[in-house]
């Protein structure tokens, strides 16, 4: 055994040391791991499958159960209804414990602890979560749960991703990648849909788009639906889907929008209900013990089921018949009413299954009394209701989890027709901008934040997502005008030099930024250009607004991520860098102002006196002071002293070039 091997405290025999060194440090590596993942979550998911049917079948003595309605278990006859109120209570009996007793992340629907790990752990997960959710999501599911299994898959192939993974001791950055990787591969497998898979992965568990990543996602999501099709077939998910559905008209297009705002507040509804049946539960069963909670609120889940049997498990036979147009308008209404309700009360209460499911089932129903009711009402250039309920599905998820890649891509490839295109864009679309106006978290986060844990303000990129140059910059209290190019060099540079309390080492046309342009764009200009800084122009170029640092930056990024310090307790100085390229001009200098640098000497009347109390010439702003290699903010009651280095904004550009001190023009600019 070697060292490092030793040092992880797991006895890894010799022979796989040296393959697990070249899995786990090169890009071809990263590729293997990753197919082994997707065979790996394909594999994992159809024994998830038939597990939840072996148990549905020991329950109720079919594969799958509820779509009959008031149909009793053919193994327990004797129990009459009574077997839709008992059966719940007896899965909670048996899963609960399990839970409690080996793995408590197990509980619930998966998908946000997954989220989590990818964001807070590194990508780690136990091992032994792949085992407790497979078995405690298929006894919850087969005896009743109205949940349903992607979320358990999900977590399920995640956990496999990150066992292999940690055994390997893979980085941190693949560890994360690998574990999208899982979590791909199970939605590719379960659903057929290797790019919902995809997007899935990425947009829900990664959330980041980098190449390497979606390559080796897409590597995953494939081999796992290649892996699954020999064992659930190669059909499309939603069966009973009408086959050439499209809009009538192009004005159609209205009634997708109305549908899409009415399906964004279902999903916000969907999404309130369930924490709030949670908070009751919690409040209820406070001080009692967990592992017996899902045992008790079992009996209230069955008596659910007994007024609504069509809730009975994942439900997906009783979507296909409402997309297929089996069930009336008031009934599919009560269906999507009943399914939040069951789902909601199935994970308040303790169970475990995923919301996914869920979440399609209340957008087909919902969609297709919509569709019903427009049909009633405009005849048939209202077009097919099928076609709404199909839009509905992805609107409905899309608000709930604010994934509308996920959502377009599990709409066109569940019914295998890609003319629903274009309407479920707009109405995803829609949908989410409706959730993110009225709300924060979504289905999936909202649980984290419950527990006092924001990913999302976590991830970088969701950082910079809107951010300007405005929201990083310190404003000036009067802004500089920058005077027109024919009048730039007009001033008498004598005078002004000589009101200055130094002697002027360096000046330069600046990189400017505008105020208005995405904060993104402006970073490799600050990198290149900014030591001090960069001045920050209006939309119009006009006028000088203020000045962004390194330093602005940082604090506004930490702000935006909810990890800011209170007002007044930043730093006062940032580590300065080397600047890029100091000797040679930007490729685009300004006109109408120019940076100077003033060095203060021990006679400078400057010397002892507080920023503040220095008086500048008309159209001067000091923009920062640099003290020992270290930037500072020009704060008024800053102190100067000898040696210091102010750097200036002026808008007479060269005003003081025939007056520069020749001697000290190649004074480095750091102060060394």
């Amino acid at each position: 055994m070697t060292a490092e091997a030793a040092s992880s405290g797991r006895s890894v025999p010799a022979a796989f040391v040296r393959p697990a060194a070249w899995l786990r440090s090169t890009r071809a590596g990263l590729f293997v791991v990753a197919a082994l993942v997707g065979a790996g979550s394909g594999l994992g998911a159809v024994a998830f499958r038939y597990l939840i049917y072996f148990v549905t079948w020991l329950a109720t003595g079919h594969s799958q159960f509820g779509q009959a309605g008031y149909a009793g278990s053919s193994h327990l006859p004797w129990l009459g209804l009574g077997f839709f109120v008992l059966i719940p209570a007896v899965g909670g009996l048996v899963y609960g414990p399990l839970i409690y007793r080996y793995a408590r992340e197990a509980r619930g629907h998966g998908v946000p602890e997954v989220m989590d790990a990818v964001a807070e752990k590194g990508g780690r997960i136990r091992p032994q979560v792949s085992v407790v959710k497979a078995l405690a999501s298929a006894v919850c599911i087969g005896t009743g749960g109205s949940v349903g299994r992607e979320g358990p898959i999900v977590q399920i192939g995640s956990a496999l991703a990150s066992a292999f993974g940690q055994w390997t001791k893979m980085p941190q950055d693949r560890m994360r990648i690998l574990v999208a990787c899982g979590a791909a591969g199970g939605i590719a497998a379960t659903f057929n849909a290797p790019l919902t898979g995809v997007f899935f992965g990425v947009e829900i568990i990664l959330r980041e788009f980098a190449i390497d990543a979606m390559f080796t996602v897409m590597l995953s999501a494939m081999l796992a639906d290649v892996v699954a099709i020999p064992f659930l077939g190669s059909h499309r998910f939603l069966t009973g889907f009408p086959a050439g559905v499209t809009l009538a008209h192009t004005s159609d297009y209205l009634l997708v929008a109305v549908l899409a705002v009415m399906a964004g507040l279902v999903g916000l509804a969907f999404k309130t209900v369930l924490y709030k049946v949670e908070d009751v539960w919690d409040l209820w069963w406070k001080g009692r013990p967990e592992w017996a909670r899902p045992a008790v609120g079992g009996v209230g889940l069955g008596l659910l089921l007994l007024a609504l049997p069509q809730m009975y498990g994942v439900g997906y036979p009783v979507m296909y018949k409402a997309v297929a147009g089996d069930y009336v308008l008031w009934f599919l209404l009560v269906l999507a009413a009943g399914k939040i309700l069951a789902c909601s009360l199935t994970l308040g209460i303790g169970g475990s299954g995923g919301v996914f499911a869920p979440s399609l089932f209340v957008g087909a129903t919902s969609g297709m009394a919509f569709g019903l009711t427009a049909q009633h009402l405009l005849g048939p250039s209202a077009g097919q209701p099928a076609l709404y309920a199909a839009v509905a599905m992805g609107a409905v998820f899309a608000s709930a989890a604010r994934a509308p890649l996920t959502s377009v891509a599990s709409v066109v490839e569940m019914t295998g027709d890609y003319a629903l295109t274009l309407p479920v864009m707009l109405a995803v679309a829609i949908a989410t901008a409706v959730s993110r106006a009225l709300g924060y978290g979504t289905i999936y986060t909202t649980k984290l934040l419950r527990r006092g844990e924001d990913i999302d303000r976590a991830v970088p990129w969701r950082a910079f997502e809107d951010l300007k140059v405005a929201d990083a910059m310190r404003p000036f209290a009067v802004p500089l005008a920058v005077p027109a190019a024919e009048h730039g060099n007009t001033g008498d540079a004598g005078d002004r030099a000589s009101e200055l309390p130094g002697t002027v080492v360096y000046q330069a046309d600046p990189q400017p930024v505008r105020a208005s342009e995405p904060l993104a764009q402006a970073l490799p200009r600050l990198e290149a250009h900014g030591r001090d800084g960069l001045p920050v122009l209006s939309s119009d170029g006009r006028e000088v607004e203020g000045w962004i640092t390194s330093a602005s930056v940082l604090a506004t990024l930490a702000g935006r991520m909810g990890a800011a310090r209170p007002h007044g307790s930043r730093p006062a100085a940032a580590a300065a860098t080397a600047p890029a390229g100091r000797g040679n001009a930007p490729p685009t200098p300004s006109t109408g102002y120019r940076v100077i640098e003033l060095a203060v000497g021990a006679s400078s009347p400057a010397s002892g006196a507080k920023l503040g109390q220095v008086s500048w010439p008309t159209g001067i702003i000091p923009v920062s002071v640099l003290r020992s290699r270290r930037v500072q903010d020009p704060d008024p009651s800053f102190k100067l002293a000898a040696g210091d280095r102010i750097m200036l904004l002026t808008s007479v550009p060269a005003a003081l070039e025939n007056r520069r001190d020749d001697g000290a023009a190649h004074v480095p600019a750091c102060g060394g």
